[in-house]
């Protein structure tokens, strides 16, 4: 991930229990990643219906798949390498596509939408 993902302006946090653990405070400390100031896009655990965050670990998951790693050490680079190759222009279409998510999740009372 480059340091220009780090320095952004807003962070996607789902409040899930994995997120707040010691270990992912200790590697926000480590990449002296302050949330504190931030604008934190903050959504219910467990709800992918609503968190952009989630469609970005997708895009993520495919991307590398594809590279196809061997181990651990590959896995590691090739997320880094696909990460940073995230368009700033697909963030905004899926932080924009907010009031489309919440309409469809209330339209459907909460179950499963395209989203």
């Amino acid at each position: 991930v480059s340091e220009s993902h780090y320095t952004s302006n807003h962070i996607f946090h789902d409040n899930d229990p994995k997120h707040a653990s010691k270990s992912t405070k200790e590697w926000l400390h480590q990449k002296k990643i302050k949330i504190k100031g931030r604008n934190i896009l903050e959504w219910p655990s467990q709800s992918p219906d609503l968190n952009p965050i989630e469609n970005l670990w997708w895009d993520l998951k495919k991307a590398v798949a594809v590279r196809k790693p061997k181990n651990v050490t590959e896995l590691e680079a090739f997320a880094h390498d696909e990460w940073a190759k995230i368009p700033v222009d697909r963030c905004k279409t899926l932080v924009s596509s907010y009031a489309s998510r919440l309409k469809a999740v209330i339209t459907v009372k909460g179950c499963c939408t395209k989203y």
